[in-house]
């Protein structure tokens, strides 16, 4: 009977440690990909001449990330044009970002947005008026 007991208890925690394996392993791929991000975000932010308004993506090398797939996606747009700014005034422009990685056959995910100045230039202030809309 105490044998029987015995076995059950085990056979317990072998499926608590196993599932505490699992989860250990999913947080480290999440810790990664945060520290990544905040990595990119603040390249991102400090880069100047990055493409407006379009996607701009990339990918960690499995010597970064662990040997999990991991990547990026951000896109650039203008957030706060004061009306009556030309070309060569500053603003604000907002940075978004989507980290990603694989899971297993999963794909995750977060977002991160930030926000610079910058000094308007011709695209600028044309994806600032299209984003305001018609007069």
């Amino acid at each position: 009977m105490a044998t029987l007991i015995m076995a059950i208890a085990v056979a317990g925690l072998m499926g608590a440690i196993s599932s505490s394996l699992r989860n250990a392993a999913r947080l480290t791929d999440h810790d990664r990909a945060v520290l990544l991000g905040r990595q990119k975000m603040d390249e991102l932010l400090i880069s100047n001449g990055l493409p407006k308004g379009v996607p701009i993506e990339g990918n960690w090398g499995a010597e970064d990330t662990g040997g999990v797939q991991m990547g990026w996606r951000a896109r650039l747009t203008p957030f706060d044009v004061a009306k009556g700014s030309g070309v060569g005034r500053p603003f604000i422009e907002r940075v978004e970002l989507e980290i990603w990685w694989m899971s297993g056959t999963q794909r995750r995910s977060f977002h991160l947005d930030g926000f610079h100045r910058a000094i308007l230039s011709p695209p600028d202030l044309a994806a600032a008026r299209l984003a305001q809309g018609p007069p």
